[in-house]
């Protein structure tokens, strides 16, 4: 066995491997998304609702693989739960997004999500009411204000432009939306596990995209796109969606879950690079300062919330 072989021999029986993959996959889902819109003038519905086509199957298949024959069957209200986080986290949240992508770079789009764990221990403060510590404040400050420097970037190359403006607050919108999916898991993941949640709350978002694209979206110009958005639609469910949530939950239950974050901060770095180097998009000095300061920011976060990306 040569030595690479036996180092993701190695990576791949602690976790690490996995937890690697995971942040790979998800952060090449702006990438796939800015690749569809390039290909052909698809709106940001028709899209989503490509990707969560592709992408339904695989959910179903992520909800059996997590099967649990000896737990107690879903109740009326846990259904009644994971259709509203459906709604939220893989629905508006994706939505969203999807719209902000329309006029921003990938990018910058990765920096403002990956705000979401700063809007979930914000989202606890108000609702505990308890004040949170000096490190935390300082967590806070730091995070927004890396994002204060990327987003000032994008604005002035752009010439200030209204559309990044307007992007930049879809995609918030989008964090928001995630970071309250993320509070409303609590109560169902520790006894359904985060694998099968997964599976079916992203069943259900995929009714709720599909239902909304057979309502307003345009299904007679689905036969005229052209191959390329197809492909990068699908790729975006199987790269970008289940894969990367099965590899997570490997790296989770191999390495435990704050190592497994840890690793997650990979994906802004990595997203960054992908788009500059697929994209053309610009890499700048202050895109990786801003970048560096929103990872330090979470990461002084404890716990650092990491579930999966919308």
């Amino acid at each position: 066995m040569s030595s690479t072989q036996a180092v993701l021999r190695s990576w791949s029986q602690d976790g690490r491997l996995y937890a690697v993959l995971a942040a790979a996959g998800f952060s090449m889902k702006a990438v796939f998304v800015k690749l569809g819109y390039a290909a052909a003038p698809v709106d940001a519905l028709t899209l989503l609702a490509l990707r969560m086509g592709f992408a339904l199957p695989l959910f179903l298949w992520l909800a059996w693989l997590a099967r649990d024959r000896t737990a107690e069957p879903l109740s009326v209200k846990d259904g009644l739960h994971i259709a509203v986080l459906g709604f939220l986290g893989y629905y508006l949240s994706s939505l969203f997004d999807f719209y902000g992508l329309e006029t921003i770079t990938a990018g910058l789009e990765r920096l403002i999500l990956y705000l979401y764990p700063t809007l979930v221990l914000l989202f606890q403060v108000c609702l505990t009411r308890q004040r949170p510590s000096g490190r935390t404040l300082q967590a806070l400050a730091i995070c927004y204000l890396g994002l204060g420097i990327g987003f000032v970037h994008d604005l002035q190359v752009t010439g200030w432009s209204r559309e990044v403006m307007v992007g930049s607050a879809w995609v918030f919108a989008s964090a928001v939306t995630y970071a309250m999916y993320y509070l409303g898991t609590g109560a169902l993941v520790g006894r359904i596990g985060s694998m099968r949640l997964a599976g079916l709350a992203g069943s259900a978002s995929c009714a709720f995209v599909l239902g909304h694209f057979v309502a307003a979206g345009e299904l007679a110009a689905l036969p005229a796109l052209p191959p390329a958005v197809w492909l990068n639609a699908g790729l975006m469910a199987l790269v970008s969606t289940a894969l990367p949530i099965y590899w997570l939950a490997l790296a989770i239950g191999r390495m435990g879950a704050p190592q497994a974050a840890a690793v997650g901060n990979l994906g802004p770095v990595l997203t960054v690079f992908a788009s500059w180097l697929l994209l053309g998009e610009p890499l700048s000095l202050y895109q990786l300062g801003g970048l560096a300061l929103v990872i330090l920011g979470v990461a002084r976060l404890k716990p650092a919330p990491k579930k999966v990306a919308a």
